[in-house]
């Protein structure tokens, strides 16, 4: 079997790669696969398909569970697509970041069926981690740029010092007398009677570092919603959010101006010809762009922040067209502009390659080390980079998911 395990840059046109391999234009090395039938098996694919099942009421993927791909979890929705795919008998199929969104265990799991699928077909995986490589596949190479030329595999160097003057201070305080944020006591959560959380107890403190993490379905977005008083199932419960016990008449701006969030899905609503200057403007005013004139004082302090980014430089590019990683560092920066008490990030280093998470993971360091900001980082990935005081792991079990607390040195 022919198989191939290739590194990409963020800033390769990977859609277009993609559709060279597939459409038999396939060039050097590749041209084995051309007029040979392949499928890609991605996220993006995975999602294409949700959406045809939904719009036509059908079961195509996972017909002998007679259950729709999007009633899956993570893990299970990529286990039905994989089997679908290897029910079109390709040639050959195309791994896009197959391991992206899954937990320890299922990535485990998700390596050996690739082991045994590489007996039957070829594989092309394609990733953007060095971590992501797949042992068995001895042909590696990658693409640095849009010439798609494949390359010899080298250690990526990445920058030891992104930022290294002092954060900008925020224009107003945002006051939080309690010194603690969150405190969850014995919380249960179900859904139509299916347990989802069980007697979780969480304490958050200003300036504490914390990463959420837990296999997929365990709760870890139920919990972050909770936190930012979006569900309802926070009400009766022993909930207390910025001092405030849930549902003691506070209102959900009372919860909200305490924090900044970042989630990579924020980042397909900011898709207009906003420049970088604007996009950070726009987290003064909470909104989707900027659409009121900001005052000299606001302007100056993107500024602040943007000098220490050091992209200048880029204050009037536009932001759709940055490379993904700066694009997370901005939409980062956009959520703390205010110094909020709490930032949560859910998942900011995922579909990065090394060098972008060096650059986010860096900010995030220096965030946690530079401020009185309380962070939750949420993520199945441990990075190297980044030192959490303290992990919070949701197990899952019949009862619902329940929480353990770890503490790093």
């Amino acid at each position: 079997m022919n198989h191939w395990d290739i590194l990409l840059r963020n800033q390769v046109a990977k859609k277009e790669f993609i559709e060279n391999i597939i459409t038999s234009k396939a060039v050097g090395e590749l041209e084995f696969f051309n007029f040979k039938k392949g499928i890609l098996f991605s996220d993006l694919a995975i999602e294409k398909f949700i959406e045809k099942e939904y719009q036509y009421d059908s079961v195509e993927a996972a017909p002998d569970t007679q259950r729709q791909l999007r009633t899956f979890s993570s893990g299970e929705r990529k286990k039905a697509f994989l089997k679908y795919c290897i029910n079109q008998k390709p040639d050959f199929i195309i791994l896009d970041n197959p391991l992206d969104h899954l937990d320890h265990n299922s990535r485990k799991e998700l390596r050996i069926q690739l082991q045994e699928l590489a007996k039957t077909f070829s594989l092309i995986q394609l990733v953007n981690r060095a971590d992501d490589l797949l042992d068995f596949i001895l042909n590696k190479r990658q693409i640095l740029d849009n010439t798609f030329a494949l390359q010899p595999l080298t250690t990526i160097t990445t920058k030891d010092n992104y930022f290294v003057t002092a954060i900008p201070k925020p224009l107003e305080i945002i006051e939080c007398p309690d010194p603690v944020l969150i405190k969850m006591n014995n919380l249960n959560v179900s859904y139509n009677e299916k347990p989802i959380l069980n007697g979780v107890n969480w304490t958050i403190k200003k300036g504490e570092f914390w990463q959420l993490i837990g296999p997929n379905g365990s709760g870890k977005s139920t919990i972050l919603s909770l936190i930012t008083g979006d569900n309802p199932k926070g009400y009766g419960q022993d909930l207390y959010l910025f001092g405030k016990k849930k549902g003691s008449g506070e209102s959900i701006w009372d919860i909200k101006k305490n924090i900044g969030q970042f989630s990579s899905a924020m980042i397909d609503l900011f898709q207009k010809k906003h420049t970088t200057e604007q996009m950070i403007l726009s987290g003064f005013f909470d909104s989707v762009g900027l659409y009121v004139q900001p005052t000299n004082l606001q302007v100056k302090t993107v500024n602040e922040w943007l000098t220490f980014l050091d992209m200048q430089h880029l204050r009037k590019t536009a932001f759709i067209d940055l490379s993904v990683g700066q694009q997370r560092v901005i939409m980062i920066i956009r959520a703390v502009l205010k110094h909020p008490p709490l930032l949560i990030l859910d998942e900011p280093t995922e579909g990065l390659d090394d060098e972008n998470v060096a650059l986010v993971t860096q900010l995030i360091s220096h965030l946690a080390k530079e401020t009185n900001i309380a962070i939750i980082f949420v993520s199945h990935r441990i990075e190297k980079l980044l030192a959490p005081n303290s992990i919070l792991e949701l197990t899952p079990k019949p009862t619902g998911s329940e929480g353990m607390i770890k503490i790093q040195n």
